[in-house]
Order: structure tokens, then C-alpha cells, then sequence
């Protein structure tokens, strides 16, 4: 039988169209161009969503971003009822991505219901973690977001116009900015995609799936959480010891505080970029098969 209420968007989804009072949270002109951005996205019926999350699933890299861009007005939506509680709107909505980005991950499309119901728990439960931990995860600031998805459309644009990955001068080009812009806003974007990506090739589990584990566990499973953070620590000693630093520190496996590319600098004394190139390199470490294999295990 025909389902008239499976090609209309969810009630909560509905809800993100009516927000008029947003521009006046806004305090950043930045901002405001990300919430105006956004709103131009057309929202998903149930049908495309569900064909989308399949794609996803099967490693569709663009399906995957277009189920996150579609959906990035509910963390919106959700993030303002968080204002006033410590953080920024522009910080809430950027812990919000993450939990999207999460869900986008873990959303299985063949249980039936809709995404947004689903992701709603992930971006909820991201915001009010990183409310009470006060920590600063790893995540794009909205205003870097907003010109990224710019970047990604581009590169998406041009990939279908040439037939192959647009360097970073052709994507710079287009859009009126600078080759070594687009650079950065890539690097931007690798610094939250990363913790999605697989720890190999043969292997679906990924770094953030790794952390997420080590942190998330209940008390009834502090017994396997403690294992399962000795057993990371014994990938880790496959690193150098700046990598192990770094990697420590910036996923919180010292404090269980994550800490920002500057502040690792500063303990270790070295410079932002130099930070993020070791943590590039110990990541590209951490996915070979013979690391991810140690871990299989315990994350099965």
C-alpha cells in the first residue's frame, strides 16, 4: 500500500524550516553565511534517504556527504535549545556535525525509521557531553564548514566535468580563492572524516570507533573497556614516541580530555602544523592491517 507520508519530510525535519529566530543567535557574520547556506539544502523524502544510507553503506563517499549536508539544519535545530548552557551556538552546532557525522556511520536504513530520528540521539548526545565535559572535540567550526561543503561541491563539479580529481588551483580557480586555501580547507575537513575512515582496507572498524570504545563503555563493562584500552596502548607502542604523544593527548587517552592541536603544541613544545603533521602520519600508521588487527577482537 501506498505510504503518501514516506516522500514528505519528517516532523523533525519540518521543524528546521520554520526557525526564524536564528539570525538573531547568530553573532557572527560567519555564521549567519552557514545558516543561510544550509537552508538553501533541499531535505530528504524517506525514500531518497533510504537510498542514499545504502550507497553509503556500500562506501559512496558522495551519498555519504549528501545524507550529512541534508541534515545539518537539524544539529541546528537542535543545537539552540543548548544556548545558554556554556557553550557558543557556533561551538553547539560543531559538536552537533560530529554526532551527525556519527550517525551518518552507524544508521542502518533497513530497520525502517527515519534518519532524523535516529540521528537525533547522536547529535543530542555529542552536545550534552561536550557541555558537561566542557572539552573541545576534534570538529570544523561552522564558518571553515560552510566554505568546505563550497569546496566539496566544487570538487564534485569539476570531477564530473573532467573526468578525474581536480587539483587544488582548477578547485581555487572556480570559487575565487586561493590554492593554498582550498589546501587547508581540505585538511580542515580530513580532520574530522579521518575519524571515519577504516583502520585498513580489510578492515570496517576505524579509529574513531576505536576511541569512541575506549570512552563510551558503562560500568558493567569496565573490566573490557580497561583490556580494550591496554590493548590500544600496545598498537600505540608501534609509533614513535612524539606519535604516541600526540595521538595520547589529542584523543584523550591520558586525561580523557581531547586535546586541541595548539594545546599539544604547547605541552610538547612544538607548532600547531608541526602537531598535525605527526598526527597525520601516526593515523596512517594506526590503519595499517597488522595494527587493526590486534584490535579486531576486542572491537568485534
Amino acid at each position: 500500500m501506498f505510504d503518501a507520508d514516506r516522500d514528505k519530510p519528517s516532523e523533525t525535519e519540518r521543524e528546521t524550516f520554520q526557525d526564524s529566530d536564528l539570525s538573531s543567535l547568530a553573532q557572527s557574520d560567519s555564521l549567519r553565511l552557514y545558516l543561510r547556506e544550509i537552508s538553501r539544502i533541499p531535505l530528504l523524502t524517506a525514500s531518497r534517504e533510504s537510498h542514499l544510507a545504502e550507497r553509503a553503506e556500500q562506501g559512496d563517499k558522495d551519498a555519504r556527504n549528501h545524507l550529512i549536508e541534508a541534515n545539518l539544519r537539524l544539529v541546528v535545530s537542535i543545537a539552540k535549545k543548548y544556548v545558554g548552557q556554556g557553550l557558543s551556538l557556533e561551538d553547539l552546532i560543531g559538536e552537533g556535525n560530529i554526532g551527525l557525522i556519527r550517525a551518518v556511520t552507524k544508521f542502518d536504513y533497513r530497520k525502517g525509521f527515519r534518519f532524523s530520528t535516529y540521528a537525533t540521539w547522536w547529535i543530542k548526545q555529542a552536545i550534552t557531553r561536550s557541555i558537561l565535559e566542557g572539552t573541545r572535540v576534534v570538529r570544523l567550526p561552522v564558518y571553515i564548514m560552510e566554505e568546505v561543503m563550497r569546496v566539496k561541491r566544487m570538487t564534485r563539479q569539476l570531477y564530473q566535468e573532467l573526468g578525474r580529481e581536480p587539483n587544488p588551483e582548477i578547485i581555487g580557480q572556480r570559487l575565487g580563492m586561493t590554492a593554498d586555501r582550498v589546501s587547508e580547507l581540505l585538511i580542515w575537513a580530513e580532520k574530522v572524516f579521518s575519524l571515519d575512515a577504516p583502520l585498513s582496507e580489510e578492515e570496517e572498524n576505524t579509529l574513531g570507533d576505536v576511541i569512541e570504545d575506549v570512552r563510551e563503555r558503562g560500568p558493567m563493562e569496565l573490566t573490557d573497556q580497561l583490556l580494550l584500552r591496554e590493548e590500544i596502548r600496545k598498537v600505540l607502542g608501534q609509533l614513535t614516541l612524539r606519535e604516541r604523544q600526540v595521538i595520547e593527548l589529542r584523543f584523550g587517552l591520558v586525561d580523557d580530555h581531547d586535546h586541541t592541536l595548539e594545546e599539544v603544541g604547547k605541552k610538547l613544545k612544538v607548532t600547531r602544523e608541526r602537531v598535525r603533521q605527526i598526527e597525520e602520519r601516526a593515523i596512517r600508521k594506526l590503519r595499517h592491517p597488522q595494527a587493526s588487527r590486534i584490535l579486531r577482537e576486542y572491537l568485534d
